[in-house]
């Protein structure tokens, strides 16, 4: 049987200079998981409009299944305005007030929780009491040895040291970036030093996993006390919108098929250059990047 894997968050549309693009970082997690053969699912709201139709309607098209997708009858579906700096990095405007603030733990996405073998969720979609209250609820409903990954999203001005460090509390593996490694750093007074904070992060948090991006330095991860270092992969960068969530993708995939640490960070950082090479958050990988689940092996007798 397929991994169960359930992200708890936004999706929203990006809109981008080239365009409109579904996106979102759990929606982005949620299709390249399926990519790589797992049950996947999402639970998340869109408003009762247009743009909420066309985002159930685009995730069908993706594969993905949207019974665990909240319809709110009176927020709108979420937006969010990006341009791009030269280098290729995104600048993002977020619509405040969306459906996606209003998330809420029903029964189905209890039942979900309950039965994942690892669930995903980020800070941003817990800018709002609502959400941050379901995400809580729901993380909690998982199971005790199933994958608990908090990914980190700081974006201003939504970045609340308090929802940071429950949610760290609540999870057992870590994945951020260059960027907010030195900002939880300077936050728990650890070492600025990454390999330092990372491990201090570890330890005070009880994380059995932590996971540094550094954009076109590759990656560091830090796991039962191990280190992998990969340098990166060389792409020529449309954009890198997605790249960390199908990094953390391919992370959460691999961990639960247990593969080695450094073939983990091999294939994650493939999958995020593939993603740079293409527009938008959530292209559809090659299939000599779609390293399926292994299913369990039979008991013996």
């Amino acid at each position: 049987m397929p991994e169960k894997i359930l992200a708890l968050g936004e999706v929203l549309w990006d809109l981008l200079p080239s365009g409109k693009q579904l996106g979102g970082a759990p929606a982005n997690f949620t299709f390249q998981c399926r990519c790589f053969g797992a049950d996947a699912r999402l639970v998340t709201r869109v408003g009762g409009d247009d743009l909420g139709r066309e985002v159930l309607d685009r995730l069908r098209s993706m594969g993905v299944p949207t019974d665990t997708v909240q319809v709110d009858p009176a927020r709108p579906t979420g937006t969010v305005a990006v341009t791009l700096a030269p280098d290729g990095q995104p600048r993002y405007t977020i619509r405040a007030g969306a459906a996606w603030d209003r998330i809420e733990a029903d029964a189905l996405a209890t039942s979900r929780a309950a039965s994942a073998d690892a669930v995903c969720f980020g800070s941003l979609a817990q800018r709002e009491e609502p959400s941050r209250r379901s995400i809580r609820s729901l993380v909690q409903a998982v199971r005790p040895g199933a994958l608990r990954m908090f990914d980190v999203n700081l974006r201003a001005p939504f970045v609340d040291p308090v929802v940071i460090e429950d949610s760290l509390v609540l999870a057992n593996a870590l994945k951020l970036n260059d960027q907010e490694l030195p900002a939880l750093a300077a936050m728990f007074g650890l070492p600025a030093e990454a390999r330092a904070a990372m491990a201090g992060l570890a330890h005070r948090f009880d994380l059995a996993l932590v996971a540094l991006t550094r954009g076109p330095g590759g990656s560091l991860l830090f796991a039962d006390g191990a280190w992998s270092d990969h340098p990166g992969v060389a792409v020529e960068v449309h954009d890198t919108v997605g790249a960390g969530d199908a990094f953390t993708a391919a992370l959460v995939v691999g961990r639960l098929a247990g593969r080695p640490l450094d073939a983990i960070n091999r294939h994650a950082n493939e999958v995020a250059a593939f993603v740079c090479s293409r527009p938008g958050g959530s292209p559809a990988l090659p299939d000599a990047l779609k390293l399926p689940i292994p299913a369990e092996p039979e008991a013996r007798p």
